[in-house]
């Protein structure tokens, strides 16, 4: 009952062992390297504030720029990703770019809509008859392009919040000012045909 306790291990038995078993497992204690001196710390750190050779490192900054240009213009063709712009990027911005590309908008002819009133404006004199035929033409037209961007705003969001959940602040502006553009000049270019709407 009140035998002898069993002695504990001192300290240097327990060092002698752990050195023991990872002499066995083949694997050094420690650093295995000696700890290198402040100053060669200090020296592999240092960098000049100002290059030797400022041409060259200027020549080699504008061909980066270049070299990313480039890439940016490339993405602009491809719709890659990587290197878009920031306004251009993201999943949901696609989306809304493949969603718009794949419909017919009335807002695509806008444009040529207003320049044709411009010109038909300077052929036919101020005070004709006519003149109120042209004009109110343009604002039946436009009151049109209005009625569907607001449809495929709703649409988009819809079809947004049904496949994200959650649709990010710009998305819808974002899809229905690029159903203003004319197809063959929109940025990044439609990488879907017409019909070809996203799942």
């Amino acid at each position: 009952m009140f035998g002898r306790k069993k002695e504990a291990p001192s300290a240097q038995d327990v060092v002698d062992q752990q050195a023991a078993e990872a002499a066995a497992r083949g694997t050094v204690t420690g650093k295995g390297a000696p700890t290198p001196k402040r100053s060669a710390q200090v020296a592999a750190r240092k960098r000049p504030l100002v290059p030797e050779d400022r041409k060259a490192s200027k020549a080699a900054e504008r061909a980066a720029v270049a070299d990313q240009r480039l890439k940016m213009r490339q993405a602009m063709d491809s719709g890659d990703e990587k290197f878009l712009p920031l306004r251009d990027k993201g999943p949901q911005k696609r989306f809304a770019r493949d969603y718009v590309d794949a419909r017919f908008s009335l807002g695509e002819y806008l444009m040529f809509g207003a320049l044709l009133f411009v010109i038909i404006s300077l052929l036919v004199p101020a005070s004709s008859a006519q003149m109120i035929y042209v004009l109110g033409g343009f604002w039946i037209m436009f009151l049109a392009v209005f009625v569907d961007v607001f449809i495929l705003s709703r649409k988009l969001k819809k079809r947004l919040g049904e496949k994200f959940g959650e649709v990010e602040r710009g998305t819808v502006w974002y899809g229905s000012m690029r159903s203003l553009q004319f197809r063959r000049l929109r940025l990044p270019k439609p990488q879907v045909n017409r019909g070809q709407f996203p799942a």
